[in-house]
């Protein structure tokens, strides 16, 4: 009888062990409602949707796709990084196709139709011990090298639009860039269809156009980034902001590095990024830096390549 109890027992704490590790286990739907293919954002795109999720074991990822546009192959990191898919760990060509987080450390993904992977189809994770596993601290970046202003063109080729896949194409855009005084924005546009807003945090958030700091109408149009902070750049067209044409950036200072948050200055501002046209040597305006905290990674921009290219 004691021998049936201790059995029942062990038996009761092994179910329980099982029970509480299915109910902890999570499905990570890749790039959300977008899937799995091939970004117009490049790499970044999978990066910004791995950054806003937290990976255990026992969680499951799983890529949707079209069965035969697209399949996903688990590899080495050597793989990984020179996309080679020669000789996959596992390669699932059905979609949906979900594989189970099994063990801790890192998992890499790709795409192995054409040219797929070197164009951006590929995903690294790190999984962790369990759900209940402390976050690691982020190991402390070196110190940035000088270098001379950069220009950067917003949203590179697929230019200042309202994106298909939402706020969060400009937000894979920015992603992983540093933006430093005296570094230049230009958005690209066909005049008469868009426009560059500047905007304080809360009118970003809530899409409100009504308050504008300063607004340009003639592309392209080129913000000189003289400050530090956060800035935020919509469109004042007809729900363009609520469909996604809206971009935060943070500057820092360029000498150390370091970011400066600035307060919410209500007036214009001469320490502020000033926009110039290409035929005019002076600034058009200037605008006031504002701060964004909120570092949304949710999920990302993942839209049919023909519309970008």
């Amino acid at each position: 009888m004691g021998s049936e109890l201790k059995y029942l027992a062990v038996l009761a704490i092994t179910l329980a062990a099982l029970l509480h590790s299915t109910a902890a286990q999570e499905t990570h739907v890749v790039g959300d409602k977008f899937g799995w293919l091939v970004p117009p954002g490049g790499h970044y795109a999978y990066e910004v949707w791995a950054a806003g999720h937290k990976f255990s074991i026992g969680d499951i990822l799983e890529f949707n796709f079209t069965t035969g546009d697209q399949d996903v192959a688990k590899v080495t990191k050597q793989a990984f990084d020179s996309c080679n898919s020669t000789s996959p760990i596992e390669l699932k060509t059905t979609g949906p196709a979900n594989f189970t987080l099994d063990t801790i450390g890192e998992y890499y993904f790709i795409g192995t139709k054409d040219r797929h992977c070197e164009l951006g189809q590929k995903l690294a994770i790190n999984v962790t011990a369990h759900s209940g596993s402390p976050t690691p601290s982020p190991s402390p970046k070196p110190s940035p090298t000088p270098r001379g202003p950069v220009t950067y063109v917003v949203g590179d080729q697929f230019g200042w639009i309202v994106p298909p896949g939402g706020e969060l194409a400009y937000s894979a855009w920015a992603y992983g860039k540093t933006f430093y005084v005296g570094d230049t924005l230009v958005f690209n546009f066909v005049n008469g269809t868009q426009d560059v807003a500047v905007v304080t945090k809360a009118a970003f958030d809530n899409c409100n156009t009504n308050s504008t700091v300063a607004v340009f109408t003639n592309s392209p149009v080129n913000i000189i980034l003289n400050t530090t902070g956060e800035l935020y750049f919509t469109s004042t067209y007809d729900r363009h902001c609520e469909l996604g044409q809206k971009l935060a950036i943070n500057v820092t200072a360029k000498s150390t590095g370091t970011a400066t948050s600035l307060s919410s200055p209500t007036t214009p501002s001469s320490h502020a990024p000033s926009a110039q046209s290409p035929a005019a040597p002076g600034p058009y305006n200037s605008a006031p830096s504002m701060i964004n905290g909120s570092g949304y990674f949710v999920s990302f921009l993942l839209v049919a390549l023909s519309f970008f290219h």
